[in-house]
Order: structure tokens, then C-alpha cells, then sequence
């Protein structure tokens, strides 16, 4: 988990200059060092409605973005504030303050719209700040929610089955937009409802109340508060009274609590409480965490889309996302295999046994590390990749181990026989009973090898060579041995002949033995890998369970308001958005594992490394 760095002031992330968007590179810097969930916070709002000081106070701080005290806006493009939370350990709160919607300076509303989208796609919980009250104005002033039907698309083209409506995908969006918050400044007004007192919570329903009739006056007038009560899984509202007099409104970040009006301190109180306890960590489409560094990958993937004039994609984000993350948990796990064996490396050479312990220690660690940092790898395609590139490089040590064990095999049998090389320079198995002697000598180095430790995997076939490169000095001594007869050169070229097809055999014994050694861990750590992967799956499933039940939690409780106030075909096309929902859910939690196991398994080849292949190629002849 990192540790923040003090970010103390806000930084530009998203930079508008003349209508074009673009991501700083500074701020794209500071978020992939921050590997821990984030909970992003966005606050949208008409131009000069006091935006920036909210998100100061989220902050802890009285001053930080910018507070404009002139008719010209102050927040160009979007800034960003990476704080602590101050309620859950382990995670950063990231504020991001938008420039104010509705600029006269800028003309293109388009411009607008994408802010607004941006927002709305980057955050676990949108603030909506607006002025004075929450009437039919001021919803025709939040237009921006209702172009995100064209702005935002949940599936690319290519996953749209032929012939299906994409006109329904805005049903979706509850699944994956975040909370909203609704906060009306310089309220001044009784929170009075049909002379009944109400709370900001029921003041902010009776506002998004839906009109009965299907006429093009009605459909408009309840377009933005039908998208509203179905795009956000969860609305809220807060009214604050003016915080000041006006002549100290151009002073307020200078302002101490004492010279604010002690209702409006009560108001951000509660504001600042409720977003710190309510507002969830950021996650992609399918439930995943979404770290700094993910935010910031996902920054930079919409503002591309958008500057290339098309329409953000969630599939398209989250399959971006998902090959760049495991692609780079790919080369982390890989790098922890490597860091792990070359501690083994020093000792080479060393056994099966040993080797092939730390190997499984330490692929077993890679494969921790790539479950950590991966995520959606529902073929297993990035695992398989992983455990190749271990393989090979298994394989590749397997190799430096044998010619470890070679190089000091063949350096022992040359030391060990070098007082015999020089005896035989001498002719001292020249003469009669010369092959007796030879072999007793010969026989007792051999012993005295056998006996010397660590000597590797290659041990009996170096022995093994070395004698056979031997024979025919051996075969030279027999033939001028003076002490045997005919008939006994013939009987000990066979006993020669049968004692180097034993050491062969033997040989042959101990790579079987090996082979089979290293199939038994294999598969016994593949077993391993697929509870693992099996872990992980349900995880993310339990993730996307998670998302669905908040949709349809969302969706039951907009259903039974429609049927409260009379609106029985929305509430019915409401019930069979749920019905769909739960069809899914149940479709996800039995197909899916299954899927994933059907493709491990039959890719158990790939998993198995190729050093049984290579054990049987290096077998020498």
C-alpha cells in the first residue's frame, strides 16, 4: 500500500483551453503513486455558485481551490486535491472542482456537457451545487443530465447483440454512475412542503416529482427529473443559508468560523459527515477498486475518446484498463519469480529437490502478487501468459543448473584423476598385472567422486562420460597386459561394456525419477493456481453481485414511488428492468466460474512448464 505524498494544493487534471481538453502530466504523475482505493468526489455546478469552497472544507482546509470573487469563473477544466480520508485508513480522497457550467466567457456549450460527463464518470459521488431554490429553472439548468444518453455508452458496439435497442442503455446507468448530491446555496426559504415541514431529503423528492400526461410540454418538463430519479442509485440534498453578510462574501476563505453564520457551519457539518461516511470507494464497470493509479489511466482514456470526437465507453475503459493493468502484473509477478531465484542461482548447482522447492515457492508468490494487481482475466489469458514466461524461465535455470553441475563434475573427475594420468604417463599400467591395477584405482576414485557432496543434477552422466571417454585407454591397458590370457581380455571387455550400460541405465533411472518428481509438483501446484484463480473469480463476481443489488435496490425503491404517485406503465417498465437484472445476476454467478475452469483446464499444457520436455531433450544418448 503507498504512502500519500502531501499533496498541499490543488493541481489542474483535465486543462480547457480554447474548447480542447487535455490531461496534465504532473497530475497523472502524483495519482500512479497512489496504490490504495479512492473515493472521488466531484462537484458540478453554474458558474459562481460557490463551488470551491465546499470542496476546501471536504478537504480541511479554508482555502485551497480557487474562490472567485468577480462574475468571471475561476476553475477552469477540472482540478484535483488528493487528501486522506479522514475516515477510512488505507484510502485517499480525491476532490475534483469543476469549472463552472453555463460560462458566458465560453460560448460552446458542448464544452459544458463534456465536464459535466467527465464528472459524472470519474466519481463515487457527484456534487450538484446550485442557488436559491429547487424549482423548474433550476432543473432546466441541470440540461447536462439529460445528454448522457448520447454522451455515455455502457457496452461497446461490438458486445450490442444484432437487433438490440441502444436506446436502453441508459436503464443501466444506476448500475455504475455514482451517488448524487444536490446542495442549494443562499437558501432562504421554509422547508416547507404543502404547509407540511419536511427535511432536505423529501424537499429534494417533491422537486423531482413526474407530471401525469404524455403532451411535449410534460415530457420535457419531466425529462431531467426522470433522468435524475433513475441514473443515480442514491440522491440527497443539503440547503445552506448564506454563509456571510455580502460585504464578507468577497472574503470568505478569509473568514474565521466565528464570522460565519452558525447555521451555515451547521449545514457543512453535516455535508462534509455524510460524504465522508456514505460516499464509496470509485470502482469500474463489473465492481473492481479503482487505485490512483487506475483513476488516472482512466482519466486520460475519456479525455482521448472525447478529443477524438467520440463517446466514452465503459466496456471499452474497463478492456483498456484491464490490458494495461494485467499486462503490468504480468511483468510484476514475473519480476518477484526472478528476484526470488536468483538468490538460488548463487548456489548452483544444487538438486531436483531443491530447485524445484524454490521454484514453487516462489511462482507460488508470483502468482499472489499477479492476483493482487490483476483483474477481469476471465480466460485465464494473462495467467497463462504469466506461467509460460516462469516456465521458460524455470526451464532457462534448469539449464544453468546442469551446466553448473557439469563444469564442477568434470573439474572434480579431472583433479580426482590426475595422480592416475600421471601414473599412466609413467607406465606404471604398462607392465603385467597392469589392468588390475588400473581398474582397483579407477574404482576407488569413482568411489571417492560418489562420495563427494554437491556435485548437482549431472552427476552420474558426467561420471558416466568421463568413463566412457576412458574406455579406450582402458580397452589399451587390457590388450597389453601380459598376466591375461586371451580368454580373460574377452571376459573383462564384457564386464567393461556391462558396467557402463549400468551406469547409463542408472542415468536414465534418475532423470525418470526426476521427470516424475517434477510432474507430481506440477500438477500438484496447478491444483494450487486454480484455487487461486478460483478465489479471485469470486471475488470479482462478488463485486458485480454487489453492483447489481445497489441497481436493483435503487430501482425496487423508484418503482415503488412510481406506484405511490400513480404512474403504473413506468413502474411496470421499471419491474422488468429488475426482472432483467436478476436474470443476469444469476446467469453471472454459474456461467462465469464455469467458463473460467473450462479454460484453464484446457489450457493445463500451457500451464505445466516445458522443463519435462527440456528434462527429456537434455538426456544424452
Amino acid at each position: 500500500m503507498s504512502k500519500l505524498r502531501l499533496m498541499p494544493s490543488p493541481v489542474c487534471l483535465v486543462k480547457n483551453v480554447n474548447g480542447s481538453l487535455s490531461v496534465c502530466k504532473d497530475a497523472l504523475e502524483f495519482l500512479s503513486r497512489i496504490s490504495e482505493p479512492v473515493v472521488v468526489v466531484s462537484v458540478v455546478g453554474l458558474y459562481r455558485t460557490g463551488k470551491s469552497y465546499l470542496m476546501n472544507r471536504l478537504a480541511g482546509q479554508q482555502s485551497g481551490f480557487a474562490l472567485g470573487n468577480a462574475v468571471e469563473s475561476k476553475t477552469k477544466g477540472i482540478w484535483m486535491w488528493c487528501v486522506p480520508h479522514p475516515n477510512k485508513e488505507g484510502h485517499t480522497l480525491v476532490l475534483l472542482d469543476t469549472e463552472g457550467l453555463g460560462d458566458v466567457d465560453k460560448g460552446d456549450s458542448k464544452n459544458d456537457s463534456w465536464i459535466f460527463c467527465l464528472a459524472v464518470l470519474l466519481s463515487s459521488t457527484l456534487v450538484y451545487n446550485s442557488r436559491g431554490i429547487i424549482d423548474n429553472n433550476a432543473l432546466e439548468n441541470l440540461h447536462y443530465v439529460t445528454e448522457l444518453s448520447e454522451q455515455i455508452k455502457i457496452r461497446s458496439s461490438l458486445s450490442v447483440p444484432e437487433g438490440a435497442a441502444e436506446e436502453l442503455e441508459d436503464c443501466q446507468f444506476v448500475r455504475f454512475f455514482p451517488s448524487f448530491i444536490w446542495v442549494v446555496r443562499d437558501f432562504t426559504l421554509e422547508l416547507v412542503v404543502d404547509g407540511k415541514k419536511v427535511t432536505e431529503d423529501e424537499y429534494l423528492e417533491f422537486a423531482l416529482n413526474l407530471k401525469k400526461g404524455v403532451n411535449k410540454k410534460i415530457s420535457d418538463y419531466n425529462l431531467p427529473r426522470q433522468c435524475i430519479r433513475n441514473y443515480f442509485p442514491s440522491r440527497n440534498c443539503f440547503v445552506f443559508p448564506s454563509p456571510a453578510s455580502p460585504e464578507n462574501m468577497i472574503h470568505l476563505e478569509n473568514l474565521k468560523e466565528q464570522e460565519l453564520v452558525p447555521g451555515f457551519l451547521e449545514v457543512t457539518g453535516r455535508f462534509c459527515d455524510h460524504v465522508f461516511h456514505k460516499s464509496f470507494v470509485k470502482t469500474l464497470k463489473g465492481g473492481h477498486s479503482v487505485t490512483g493509479k487506475l483513476l488516472g489511466r482512466l482519466v486520460q482514456i475519456y479525455v482521448d475518446t472525447i478529443s477524438c470526437g467520440e463517446v466514452p465507453c465503459l466496456d471499452n475503459a474497463v478492456a483498456t484498463l484491464a490490458i494495461l493493468e494485467n499486462e503490468a502484473a504480468v511483468q510484476k509477478a514475473l519480476k518477484v519469480y526472478q528476484s526470488g531465484m536468483e538468490e538460488m542461482k548463487n548456489k548452483f548447482p544444487v538438486n531436483v529437490i531443491d530447485i524445484t522447492a524454490e521454484h514453487q515457492k516462489f511462482s507460488s508468490l508470483a502468482i499472489s502478487e499477479f492476483m493482487e494487481h490483476s483483474f477481469k482475466d476471465e480466460k485465464g489469458e494473462y495467467l497463462i501468459k504469466l506461467m509460460e514466461a516462469v516456465g521458460k524461465c524455470y526451464v532457462d535455470l534448469l539449464e544453468e543448473n546442469e551446466m553448473a553441475s557439469e563444469r564442477k563434475c568434470r573439474d572434480l573427475l579431472k583433479n580426482l584423476f590426475s595422480d592416475m594420468k600421471k601414473r599412466l604417463q609413467d607406465g606404471e599400467y604398462s607392465q603385467s598385472g597392469g589392468y588390475e591395477l588400473y581398474c582397483r584405482d579407477r574404482d576407488a576414485i569413482v568411489e571417492q567422486y560418489r562420495g563427494e557432496p554437491n556435485k548437482g543434477v549431472s552427476a552420474e552422466a558426467m561420471l558416466n562420460e568421463f568413463l566412457k571417454d576412458q574406455g579406450p585407454e582402458a580397452k589399451s591397458i587390457l590388450y597389453i597386459d601380459t598376466k591375461l590370457s586371451e580368454n580373460d581380455r574377452k571376459i573383462q571387455e564384457e564386464k567393461e561394456k556391462t558396467a557402463l550400460l549400468e551406469l547409463r541405465c542408472k542415468e536414465e533411472e534418475e532423470r525418470r525419477i526426476e521427470r516424475e518428481q517434477m510432474l507430481q509438483e506440477e500438477r500438484k501446484h496447478h491444483a494450487d493456481r486454480m484455487q487461486q484463480m478460483q478465489e479471485k473469480f469470486k471475488s470479482e463476481m462478488e463485486q458485480q453481485q454487489q453492483e447489481m443489488d445497489r441497481a436493483m435496490e435503487s430501482k425496487l425503491k423508484e418503482m415503488g414511488e412510481l406506484l405511490k404517485k400513480g404512474f403504473q406503465e413506468k413502474a411496470d417498465l421499471l419491474k422488468e428492468e429488475i426482472n432483467c437484472l436478476k436474470k443476469e445476476k444469476e446467469e453471472n454467478r454459474f456461467g462465469g466460474l464455469k467458463d473460467l475452469l473450462v479454460v484453464l483446464f484446457s489450457n493445463i499444457e500451457k500451464l505445466i512448464p516445458l522443463m519435462l520436455e527440456f528434462r527429456r531433450k537434455n538426456s544424452k544418448p
